[in-house]
């Protein structure tokens, strides 16, 4: 495999083994995370939608990693984690201090997708200056209490049916990932607890933009696709405008998450655009 770590246990992902990078400790416990081009200076750090893992990138990755040190950590309360999910604040904090220990405070840049979207904004408040480049895609900042009150309930009744094949794919083909990812997607969801999943559920639909955004230094790139709900589309506006110098862009025709996951080309060009001021 290329895109090559220091072992400490695989996992299978299609016709490749993929390393998983335990080495790292916060608080006593790892940070597992896969790593693309170690070689390379420049680090990309891309954080991963709620329910899904690493392979949300791993194309983007395999894309950039010939010029760039590609960092994927795996969320908490995830499969192949080694925590549960406590808060966004939490991870966020925890990829602050990763941050601080390998790259002296700060890397190039960073992107995150839905939940990872979320932890990413969370980082940029607490710390303004940790990357030179951002790229925030379809993170949500509008509270929802209904929303919250519904998530327990509901995945106590049908958390049960995500192990049958057939229910998976049912959820699997809701959220328009392409259809090759299947595989991983079945696999880490069956690796995902019920008390973690409602976990980060809730957190996704409580979280809220910090006044504190708006004193954040990188260079952030705000994506949305049309065709996402009012209230992805209304967050990213919001934090289009907590951030005098950002950029916007509203993608046509796309639903949540299809930027990074099934249009890659895209999304790599829009990274080397961003970082090469093309």
């Amino acid at each position: 495999c290329k895109g090559r770590v220091y072992p400490s246990h695989f996992i299978m992902t299609c016709d490749r083994i993929i390393a998983i990078n335990e080495n790292y400790a916060v608080g006593g416990k790892r940070l597992n995370y896969i790593e693309y081009g170690k070689k390379n200076s420049n680090v990309i750090i891309l954080l991963h939608g709620g329910g899904l893992s690493w392979w949300n990138y791993r194309e983007v990755a395999e894309k950039l990693q010939s010029d760039y040190h590609i960092i994927l950590p795996i969320l908490d309360g995830h499969a192949e984690s080694d925590r549960d999910f406590t808060t966004i604040e939490d991870n966020a904090n925890e990829i602050i201090e990763f941050i601080d220990d390998q790259f002296g405070g700060s890397v190039l840049l960073m992107g995150g997708l839905s939940l990872g979207g979320q932890i990413l904004v969370e980082i940029l408040s607490r710390r303004k200056d940790i990357c030179k480049y951002a790229i925030v895609e379809s993170a949500l900042v509008i509270p929802s209490k209904l929303t919250y009150s519904m998530i327990k309930p509901a995945f106590g009744s049908c958390y049960g049916l995500i192990r049958h094949k057939w229910f998976s794919k049912l959820q699997f083909k809701s959220l328009r990932i392409k259809p090759d990812l299947f595989e991983d997607y079945y696999r880490d969801t069956c690796g995902i607890s019920k008390s973690n999943m409602i976990a980060f559920l809730q957190e996704n639909s409580l979280y809220s933009l910090k006044e504190s955004i708006g004193d954040c230094r990188a260079e952030v790139h705000i994506f949305v696709g049309e065709k996402e709900n009012h209230a992805m589309r209304k967050s990213a506006t919001i934090i289009h405008k907590k951030l005098q110098d950002s950029f916007l862009q509203v993608l046509p025709n796309m639903y949540h998450g299809e930027f990074s996951i099934n249009h890659v080309a895209d999304y790599v060009n829009n990274v080397l655009e961003i970082v090469e001021q093309r």
